[in-house]
């Protein structure tokens, strides 16, 4: 353990490629899986949060997210965070797939949930450090937005990649 915080351990960890002899430490950000929301209201429209974001010191066009606890199903864990972060909640929902954050040097996996037929039940559960506008907006508009810039996180842009395979099938 070289370093730990709330969300994450900073290890070194001894591995040695299959194919060479010796090993060697490398540092490895040990974190919980997290969960990523597409959410569709029942009138179409995806719901969106602008939070600020302190590793870029400014607000993030996303869709919801955030920790999955140890233990917890995905797919509930998307819907719980839906409703914790926006106040929308209801409908079906289903896991859409998952990625690896980044591999290099996370050892956590993002799951990436859909939830269709949601609507506002204006319940919020924001943790003490968030600050957070929810939004609605057109699906096509969204998917516009990932391809144009103006949503630049990562995970978001896979989320919603994968929701628009999806849809596509």
């Amino acid at each position: 353990m070289l370093a730990k915080t709330p969300i994450l351990e900073l290890r070194g960890v001894e591995y040695r490629h299959p194919g060479r002899s010796a090993g060697r430490e490398f540092s490895v950000i040990a974190s919980s899986d997290w969960v990523n929301v597409v959410a569709l209201t029942r009138e179409g429209q995806m719901v969106l949060v602008r939070q600020f974001r302190y590793g870029i010191n400014d607000f993030s066009l996303e869709i919801p997210g955030g920790i999955i606890e140890p233990g917890e199903d995905p797919v509930a864990a998307g819907v719980r965070e839906l409703a914790e972060e926006t106040g929308f909640a209801g409908g079906t929902s289903r896991l859409l797939g998952s990625v690896r954050p980044n591999p290099a040097i996370q050892n956590n996996r993002c799951y990436l949930v859909l939830v269709e037929g949601v609507s506002a039940s204006g319940v919020l559960a924001w943790d003490p450090d968030e600050e957070i506008e929810v939004l609605t907006a057109p699906v096509e508009e969204v998917l516009a937005w990932a391809r144009t810039g103006k949503i630049t996180h990562a995970l978001v842009v896979c989320g919603l990649f994968h929701y628009d395979q999806w849809r596509r099938q």
